[in-house]
This record gives structure tokens, sequence and C-alpha cells, in this order.
């Protein structure tokens, strides 16, 4: 096993998560080597159902890396992507919560591209005017490739240009083994990492819209009747908060995924990411497995996270 490099112990939780008690091992100052040694010491007092293909990462915000499996091969992570463009755009356009922002028009080849047979899309029709904020959620949820085009070309005129972006800000986020050559992800050409996309999923449900948006379950389109349903079921789990699922046959199934485990009255906000399950055959069966082999790393760190606490001495203080 792998072992990521951890953040502080004394570090609490984001959004009334909990963090991990100075006193839960090593003393004050005793810097992040002593952190990671913590970390990996829960981390083997848990049964964690690690795929057998692919890669996957899970961290526990306040107490560090659980583990990596799979190796640092950059691969392509499909529609995982969109977490990026939304952090880029949030980034360039930022949004308090519960902000709309402002109306973007619909242009000719996102309307189009509502109508692809190849490809996720969302139904939008040329010349609406859609809220920055709605048009995140038609990213993020249906997993539109039409919508990220447009968003591409509203913030930087271009894709190529939005890309340039994407990519400084993989940089500054240390995503070290990460190439994006597009804003949807249809491309195979972009390629990342578990470890680097942990890294984003941890930047991203610091943004309170952005954290809003991913936990949603549904949304509706302006003038379209009905729903627009999210792509991640694990949502219907409890404690399931996010993020983004991603599939294509080159990429096989995908998906970063944030989640709540209790311990007592506290909760821990736990991230993983699971990439490469099933490639090379049919996106619905990569997503399936990706969102089986989730569920199961969810459902063992929200059983056994709190046991390997106790054992190790760490106390939970509240946010």
């Amino acid at each position: 096993m792998v072992w990521a490099s951890a953040v502080a112990v004394t570090a609490v939780g984001i959004g009334g998560w909990a963090g991990l008690s100075a006193g839960s091992g090593g003393g004050r100052g005793d810097g992040a080597g002593a952190a990671a040694v913590r970390a990996a010491e829960v981390a083997d007092r848990m049964d964690l159902p690690w795929p057998r293909e692919g890669q996957a990462s899970i961290e526990v915000e306040g107490l560090g890396s659980l583990g990596s499996k799979g190796g640092q091969k950059s691969v392509p992570i499909a529609s995982v992507t969109k977490v990026m463009t939304a952090y880029v755009i949030l980034k360039e356009h930022p949004l308090k919560d519960g902000e709309k922002g402002p109306e973007i028009t619909v242009d000719t080849a996102a309307a189009q591209e509502a109508h692809s047979l190849s490809e996720s899309s969302a139904p939008v029709r040329e010349g609406q005017r859609i809220t920055q904020r709605k048009l995140l959620e038609l990213l993020l949820l249906p997993s539109g490739n039409n919508v990220a085009g447009l968003l591409a070309r509203w913030d930087a005129g271009g894709q190529r240009e939005f890309v340039v972006k994407m990519n400084r800000a993989a940089a500054a986020l240390g995503m070290t083994r990460t190439t994006y050559t597009g804003a949807s992800g249809v491309e195979p050409t972009t390629r990342s990492t578990a470890d680097d996309q942990l890294k984003l999923a941890r930047r991203a449900m610091k943004d309170p819209v952005l954290r809003a948006v991913v936990a949603m379950r549904d949304t509706t389109v302006p003038g379209v009747p009905g729903t627009v349903i999210n792509t991640n079921r694990l949502l219907e789990r409890p404690g399931v908060i996010g993020l983004k699922t991603g599939s294509s046959t080159p990429a096989g199934g995908n998906l970063m995924w944030a989640a709540e485990a209790a311990s007592g009255t506290a909760r821990h906000l736990v991230l993983g990411v699971v990439l490469g399950q099933r490639p090379q055959t049919t996106p619905a069966e990569g997503l399936q497995a990706a969102l089986e082999t989730s569920g199961r790393l969810i459902d063992a760190v929200q059983k056994d996270l709190p046991g390997a606490l106790a054992e190790h001495g760490g106390g939970a203080v509240r946010s």
C-alpha cells in the first residue's frame, strides 16, 4: 500500500465537519510525518475493500490519507474533468452561497450539442438565458458536455484558452500527473490519477456553491418540464454528499465522492476517488462498477472509522 502525505490532525473540518484533537497521538508540533503515521495506524485498523482494478485513494479531513491503490500512472478520467471546469469557473467568477450569478446566453454550439446521441448533454435552447448557478447544476448533475463548452467559451472565449486555465489551476494544486485537454472530459487525452483528483476534491468541497451543487439529487431546466437527475446515484445513500461521476469506453467508470462518517456527535468528511473500473466496456457498465466499488468503500469507512479512531485514542472535537 502506498500512503499519501497527511495534513496536520489539529485542523478543524470545514462546513461543520470535525477534525481530530491535538491529543490524538504524538503531542503538539510533531509535524506532518507524525500525522501521516497516525493516519496510517487508523487505516490499519480498518478493513477497506480496495478495488481489484484501476485506482483508488481516500482521505479523511483533519486526519489524512487512508491509503491509495493502483499506482500513479495517469489514466483517462472522463467527466470527472467537470469538477475542474466548475472549480475554474467559480475561481474566475465567484458566487456566494444562494447567489445565481449573471445570465449567460446559450449559443448555437451548445444548443446543437444538446441533441447529441453520443455524448451526455443538457436540454438547452439557442438564445436561452440561464444563470451561472443553474449552468453549474447542468454541468455537474446530468454531466452536460454542451454546458462545459458553453461555460468555457463564456469565460475564456474558447475551449483552448479555457484549458490553459484548467492546467494552470491543476499545477497550483500540486496535481503533477494531470493534463486537461478539454472542458468536458470527452477527450481520452485528459488524464490524471486518483491521488491528483483527491487534491481537487479537497479544494472543491471548500467552495460552498460547488459543495451545494454536487449534493443535489436533481434540478430543473428553465422552460423544460420535469427534472434532470444527478448521475451520482450514491447520493441516495445516507451520508453521501457528492461529488462527480465520469465514464467512457477508454476511461471505464470513475467517481470522485464525498461522504460523512459519524463518530459520536462528530461528523468527519471523507473524500475518495475511484478510477478505471471496467475500462474498454460500455460507459454504463463502467459507471455501474465505479458506483458499486465506491459504495463498498464508503460503507466500510462509515462502519469502521469510528472504532478505528477510538482504538487509536483519537477524540473528536466539534467545529
